[in-house]
């Protein structure tokens, strides 16, 4: 069984692959942070929002700032574009996320894992023929957005859709990775890390409100430390996590890093999005642009 800290973990790859960035309301005092940030270099200006990417209808309008940050923006920038999957080849993502012909998910789990599977597939009433047929990563996220969608978080009112739909015919938008590219980050774990993450989710499943709840909360109130705390202290307690988190978080923070460099280097404003987790930490996104002789700046 995964150890009860490891839940922390299962908020990392919500923050990536849920993406949704989580914004206070207009209760939040003129004087409180929020998770966007003002990045500047000698010639133009990005701004970088963080992201966890299901959101729900009543925590609309988002803070006037971050509208204003997005309205002086040439460019909006996303991780993906989510509302283009024309760019994203479906038979691909067939073969990276279901077994071929008489492959299943079975062939690749302990059977204690597979029991679990079953458990919890049969609590939300889909026949374990289907799961049988869905690699670990897939089965995971799936499980996860089940959980999130029934706690009233909705994909279609995530931050990115939110500024995509108004960026579209307005605005140009560029894309920091693919659809394609973050799903094989995840079809290119191997098998024992596969079922590692799908563990995390089986686990925490039942408790993911009151955890995302608490990763609310901090984001609401732009406490990054808070926010990095729930990140990193399953990583920092078991390490046979740390390759994992090294692929999913901190190789990206990096190649994303350099990208926003280039973006500085122009003249054009840029509003960037992106998972919230990767703006926080010593190896963060906001840190890599310090530690380069950029000014930057909560807002």
């Amino acid at each position: 069984m995964v150890k009860p800290f490891k839940k922390r973990l299962l908020i990392v790859f919500i923050l990536f692959w849920l993406a949704l960035s989580v914004q206070a309301q207009n209760v939040i005092s003129r004087n409180s942070k929020s998770f966007l940030w003002k990045v500047q270099s000698k010639t133009n200006t990005v701004y970088l929002l963080g992201s966890i990417h299901f959101f729900k209808k009543e925590l609309y309008p988002l803070p006037r700032s971050i509208e204003d940050a997005f309205d002086q923006s040439a460019t909006l920038v996303v991780e993906a574009n989510v509302n283009d999957t024309r760019q994203m080849d479906l038979q691909q993502l067939v073969t990276k996320a279901i077994y071929a012909d008489d492959d299943t998910l079975v062939k690749h789990v302990s059977k204690e894992t597979f029991e679990l599977i079953k458990k919890r597939a049969q609590g939300l009433g889909i026949p374990v023929e289907l799961i049988n047929k869905q690699k670990p990563w897939f089965l995971g996220l799936m499980f996860s957005s089940v959980e999130l969608i029934r706690l009233g978080f909705d994909p279609n009112e995530g931050i990115d859709r939110y500024f995509l739909s108004k960026a579209t015919g307005k605005k140009k938008i560029v894309e920091l990775e693919s659809l394609e590219y973050q799903i094989d980050l995840f079809s290119n774990l191997s098998d024992q890390e596969q079922e590692q993450f799908l563990l995390m989710i089986l686990s925490d499943v039942n408790t993911l409100g009151k955890e995302f709840n608490s990763l609310l909360e901090a984001w609401t109130s732009g406490d990054t430390k808070g926010v990095e705390k729930i990140m990193t202290q399953s990583v920092t307690e078991d390490k046979s996590l740390s390759p994992i988190y090294e692929v999913l978080i901190n190789d990206r923070n990096k190649r994303m890093a350099s990208k926003i460099e280039d973006f500085l280097k122009t003249k054009e404003t840029y509003f960037v999005i992106v998972g919230a987790g990767h703006l926080v930490g010593e190896k963060g996104i906001v840190e890599i642009l310090k530690t380069k002789g950029y000014s930057v700046e909560q807002m």
